[in-house]
Parts: structure tokens; C-alpha cells; sequence
């Protein structure tokens, strides 16, 4: 089956996943704190070449994950095509992801905080730490005010912004969000989203989104078209 091309639409945030071939390390393992170190270090470097505006991020042992809005539809896979070469030059040699990056539009104003709870809190589902905060590498320390090392690689989303008027309103609320989690409905949904590659939104978003989208934002139905039956019915 031939691959989908990928999905962009102008101004559009995205929820991006690729995975390694081989994790840095096991969770278990002690935690390859330098090698996330450069990780981070190359991230912030190649968003502000490609002029990516990164809301959310995460470092895993495992992937690297983004929430962000590109300039333009070459801006994203731009900036995983050079962390490939930084890290297959500079870290491992080989193969560096394994299978082409996944990514889902995220609906502003609906989905987008939802998502970056989601993101944010993969540290905790996949049994790394017990807080989403506590994980050193990713942009929940900076969103809860707990850690502002890496507050040069953020660019907060609107939606982040509306959560309250002070600095410490907005980050006393998302760490609520992020204590509460998500419904198991919208962790399914954004992770379906994702790993179809599709868009994540509300009818209206997706019904304006189809005549800007650069493919398909979603399944296509299962069956066979339906056959015009007035049509059939003039033969």
C-alpha cells in the first residue's frame, strides 16, 4: 500500500512521534542523561532553524514527541530529517528512526491543551517517573513553573495562555490538568489520531480543514461507495 504523504494545513498546530531503532536506554537502565542533554540541545537548535514554534515537548529513551505549529509543510520533516543526521553523526551510527516520524493535526481552542496533557504525561504512562514534572526532559516543568531550565526551546500556544492571567495562574492551573489527566476517551482519540496520521478536532474544524489540508484528514469509509440510486434508477 502506498505511504500517505504528509498531512499539513497552514497554521495548524501538530502532534509529532518519531520513535528510535534502538532506545538510548531501557527504563530500567540508568537514565542516558547526557545523550538527552544533546538531545534537547540539537531540538532547540533545529526548531529555530526550520522557525518551528514548539508548545509541547518530550524526550524519551525511546522518541522523541512535538507539539508545534511550522511555518510551512517542509518545516517539520526538515527539522527530523536533521536530528536524524545530528544523532546518527554524533550518538549512533546507522539507522536512527524506525519507520517515517507520525503526525496528526490538533484543533486549536479544542484539542491542543488536551494534547499537550497527553504528551507531557507520557513519562508516567510508560512507567518512567510517577509526575509528569519530574521528568527532567521534556516542557512539563517549564508549563507547571517547577523548572525553567528549558524555557528557551518553548513557544506557548494561545491556548496555554487562556488557562489564566498571571504566569502562576496559568502554571497552578495546567498542573491541575496534569494531575487530573485525561478521560480515556481523549487519550484514545488523540492516540488514534496519531498513529493514523489524521486530523484530531470537532466536525466544524474538520468539515473547514478539508479545503486546506494538503491530503485526506481522515479514513476514508469502509466499503464499497454508495451507488447513486437516482441515478441507477434512469438507466
Amino acid at each position: 500500500m502506498a505511504r500517505l504523504p504528509r498531512l499539513y494545513a497552514p497554521h495548524i498546530p501538530q502532534l509529532v512521534q518519531a520513535e528510535f531503532v534502538r532506545p538510548l536506554a531501557a527504563i530500567h537502565d540508568p537514565t542516558p542523561s547526557a545523550q538527552l542533554d544533546q538531545l534537547h540541545e540539537w531540538l532547540q537548535r533545529d526548531a529555530r532553524e526550520y522557525q518551528v514554534a514548539v508548545h509541547g515537548w518530550l524526550l524519551l529513551n525511546d522518541r522523541i514527541s512535538l507539539l508545534g505549529t511550522p511555518p510551512d509543510a517542509q518545516a517539520l520533516p526538515k527539522l527530523i530529517q536533521s536530528l536524524g543526521r545530528r544523532i546518527a553523526a554524533g550518538m549512533r551510527h546507522g539507522r536512527v528512526f524506525s519507520s517515517r516520524y507520525r503526525s496528526a493535526l490538533i484543533q486549536p481552542g479544542h484539542w491542543l491543551v488536551p494534547t499537550q496533557v497527553w504528551l507531557e504525561s507520557l513519562p508516567v504512562t510508560l512507567h518512567y517517573v510517577d509526575r509528569p514534572q519530574a521528568w527532567p526532559w521534556s516542557s512539563a516543568a517549564t508549563h507547571t513553573g517547577t523548572d525553567h531550565r528549558y524555557d528557551a526551546l518553548l513557544t506557548d500556544h494561545p491556548d496555554y495562555w487562556q488557562l489564566g492571567n498571571t504566569p502562576f495562574a496559568r502554571q497552578a492551573r495546567y498542573a491541575e490538568r496534569l494531575a487530573d489527566g485525561l478521560p480515556s476517551s481523549q487519550s484514545t482519540r488523540i492516540r488514534d489520531a496519531l498513529f493514523g496520521q489524521w486530523a484530531l478536532g470537532e466536525p466544524d474544524f474538520l468539515a473547514d480543514l478539508r479545503s486546506r489540508a494538503t491530503r485526506r484528514i481522515a479514513p476514508a469509509p469502509r466499503g464499497r461507495p454508495r451507488k447513486n440510486t437516482d441515478a441507477a434508477a434512469a438507466v
